[in-house]
């Protein structure tokens, strides 16, 4: 997931910020850990990594979402990312602020 940041007119903002499967994706790009794998080889590779689970930066531990994570091996990166898709949903409803507090994230005002 990411999202277009609210502009300052500076060109030095980011083009997006990355929460949820889309930020793991990109740790997992940069890390060391090969595929098959297994939930245990992804939480000693990136268990520690702190992983932004909204647009407002609210992160968690990645070992923390692996935890409810049904499946314990990973043919591919995709498969891991699908697994993890619908758990970092569940936690960002459950941790965020809101429905409203999500809309005006959005909101360029």
């Amino acid at each position: 997931m990411g999202v277009r940041p609210p502009s300052n007119n500076d060109d030095n903002d980011p083009e997006s910020v990355e929460f949820g499967i889309a930020a793991v994706d990109a740790r997992l790009r940069q890390s060391d850990l090969s595929f098959p794998a297994t939930e245990d080889g992804v939480a000693a590779a990136l268990g520690h990594e702190q992983i932004p689970y909204d647009v407002q930066g609210n992160e968690v531990a990645l070992g923390v979402i692996l935890e409810d994570v049904e499946q314990s091996h990973f043919e591919s990166r995709q498969q891991l990312l699908n697994a993890l898709h619908p758990v970092f949903e569940t936690y960002r409803q459950e941790h965020s602020g809101g429905v409203v507090q999500q809309m005006r994230s959005l909101l360029p005002f």
